[in-house]
């Protein structure tokens, strides 16, 4: 009651304070001496408070920083696409951003970035053939590579970012578009043999000590090598063997391809780095032959379930168990007349004997006991005939 009287009479001094102050509230001090009206206090308290207050700044939770992108690990169902043919010293493979030493035959995939230590060379064969020789302190890099044995849409795209390096086209240039990239150059292998030189900090402001050479085949042909810059602009051709250009920088901030002399010495050198790369490539052929075999005799390695299939014949598809197991309705009869289990066979139906088992020993069957029928014992002489 008390309550209700203290709310008539804040409704009275609001009526009374004019048109003008209709919808003024009353000030915290005539609330407090409003008698009996605490609660009427307190809640007008509240609401000043709420309007001269200004609420604080909520300073939105920072967003949680993205996870890392981890490197793009190899597929698991990813093709190999060559093997290391030879090696001498040490050399690693970089792959999902970790670098593992190489032996010989591992395996090679596309992205692999290849690099050999000092005094150290790796030969390294693809599936088409193509062979590339790494002598020391050489980098290169497998940027595409795409191959089908007879197919006409082959692709091959290497960088050498370092390093001497020779190599032997086969297949892929052949039947379809193999390139080789340089800090200042791109060549256009057509089948042939070659050498590229790219010395320690090469770029495109020091481009002249980079050399690329054309060297005969090993059964005497000479193919040919396009040479383009970075952009690919036509800068020349090597089509005479022992043969090569040095990139140097032209008019306009262009390069052009200047003839390089090769001196008995350097040619000397170059033969027998051209020789190993040769003989990589026959090691490499044979390499990548027995490691394909061996991928096709074992396709499904890295599948368990089909692996158990494979040790386990009883359990091959098509293969049906002889003993504790009932044919499947509407599955043809088991040979021999074998029925399904729980029904009588004929009679004269040889046993089934599970491959593999010894074969049993053969045993009559007992005879049943039966009661012994007496005979009675032949008459003697001829009987006599009645009359």
């Amino acid at each position: 009651m008390r309550h209700q009287l203290s709310v008539v009479g804040w409704l009275a001094l609001l009526l009374l304070a004019g048109t003008a102050n209709t919808h003024a509230m009353p000030s915290l001090a005539q609330a407090a001496q409003m008698p009996d009206a605490p609660e009427t206090a307190h809640g007008l308290t509240r609401l000043a408070q709420a309007q001269t207050e200004t609420p604080p700044t909520q300073t939105p939770a920072p967003a949680p920083a993205p996870a890392p992108i981890a490197a793009s690990a190899q597929p698991a169902d990813a093709e190999p696409i060559g093997n290391v043919a030879t090696l001498t010293g040490s050399a690693t493979v970089t792959r999902n951003n970790a670098a593992t030493p190489l032996k010989l035959k591992d395996d090679i995939f596309q992205n692999d970035v290849l690099h050999t230590a000092a005094n150290s060379t790796l030969g390294v064969t693809f599936n088409d053939a193509t062979t590339f020789n790494l002598t020391a302190n050489a980098t290169i890099s497998v940027d595409n590579y795409v191959y089908e044995d007879g197919g006409k849409q082959n692709a091959a795209l290497f960088d050498i970012a370092k390093g001497t390096v020779a190599f032997v086209a086969a297949s892929v240039a052949h039947t379809g578009d193999m390139k080789i990239s340089t800090p200042t150059a791109s060549l256009g292998i057509r089948g042939t043999t070659g050498l590229v030189e790219v010395p320690e900090g090469a770029a495109a402001n020091n481009p002249n000590n980079v050399a690329i050479k054309l060297y005969p085949d090993a059964d005497g042909r000479v193919g040919r090598i396009e040479v383009n810059d970075r952009g690919g602009a036509r800068l020349g051709a090597l089509t005479q063997g022992t043969s090569g250009f040095t990139i140097r920088p032209g008019a306009g901030g262009r390069f052009s391809a200047a003839p390089l002399l090769i001196s008995p010495q350097q040619a000397l050198r170059d033969q027998g780095i051209v020789r190993q790369v040769h003989a990589a490539q026959s090691v490499g052929r044979q390499i990548v032959t027995q490691q394909r075999a061996l991928r096709q005799a074992n396709p499904n390695r890295n599948n368990p379930n089909r692996n158990n299939q494979r040790n386990n014949p009883a359990v091959q598809p098509g293969l049906q168990r002889q003993n504790n197991l009932q044919q499947r309705p509407g599955s043809p009869q088991a040979p021999n007349g074998q029925d399904r289990q729980g029904q009588v066979q004929p009679p004269n139906a040889p046993a089934v004997r599970q491959a593999g088992a010894p074969q049993p020993k053969l045993q009559r069957p007992a005879a049943p006991n039966r009661p012994a029928v007496r005979r009675p014992p032949p008459p003697k002489g001829k009987p006599e005939k009645k009359r």
